[in-house]
């Protein structure tokens, strides 16, 4: 594994319910950054996610990750029915009660929510436990913080909180991959995109050039179907 390389999947394969989803794919995430995967429906995006994090175990290849600390943030935040301070707090256990209340104070007030500290998790809003959930990874200081669509089902000014949030702990050393359908928010966002497709990746380089002059007709006809990328086409 190169010393550059957060992540390198090499040839893995997976099926569930005995279909195919993951098809010899083989792809590399650079060290640092904001990496994301794109692909139509189906093509095997989340179930990445699940298999670097290590929620899924492939049926073969191998999967090698150099990270200590990992956190994932899924489209539905996983919340405890517990107040919000208390979801951020079971993430630190290792850390002294002063420390750690500390932390719970810094985490809420990154993402705006410092004052629905002691209000119950499940009684936010959607937007509000997005924010919740990446309070939470922040807090541990991940070194790779991966994301499924966490944008999927905000506003316009909760999805530039957590943009914002996502730019800065990517700026602050963690490596980042992101799943999403905005490819507005990818090539805000994105250093590098790898595009998916029938559980290969057909396509990997500068989100600019891929959006711009995709080389593999997996990704033009993907790109012809997702309508907001143009957005971008017509900015540059």
């Amino acid at each position: 594994m190169s010393a550059t390389s957060a992540i390198q999947l090499d040839a893995v394969s997976l099926s569930l319910g005995g279909r195919p989803v993951l098809d010899r794919l083989s792809a590399k995430i650079a060290l640092g950054g904001i990496t994301a995967l794109v692909g139509p429906n189906g093509a095997g995006k989340s179930v990445t996610l699940r298999v670097i994090d290590g929620l899924l175990r492939p049926d073969s290849g191998t999967v090698r990750i150099a990270a200590r600390r990992r956190a994932f943030v899924f489209q539905t935040p996983a919340l405890i029915r517990a107040s919000a301070a208390a979801n951020i707090a079971l993430a630190l256990r290792s850390l002294s009660r002063r420390a750690r209340a500390a932390r719970v104070r810094d985490a809420l007030a990154r993402v705006g929510l410092q004052d629905r500290a002691e209000d119950a998790a499940t009684r936010l809003s959607g937007g509000e436990q997005q924010r919740l959930a990446l309070a939470r990874a922040w807090a541990i200081e991940p070194d790779l913080l991966l994301l499924d669509e966490p944008t999927a089902s905000l506003d316009p000014a909760a999805t530039d909180i957590v943009e914002g949030l996502v730019t800065e702990m990517a700026r602050d050393g963690a490596t980042v991959v992101l799943v999403s359908h905005n490819l507005g928010q990818v090539a805000r966002l994105a250093g590098a995109m790898i595009v998916l497709a029938g559980g290969r990746a057909v396509e990997q380089g500068a989100p600019h050039q891929i959006l711009l002059k995709p080389r593999t007709p997996e990704t033009r006809a993907y790109l012809a179907g997702e309508l907001p990328w143009t957005s971008f086409a017509a900015a540059s």
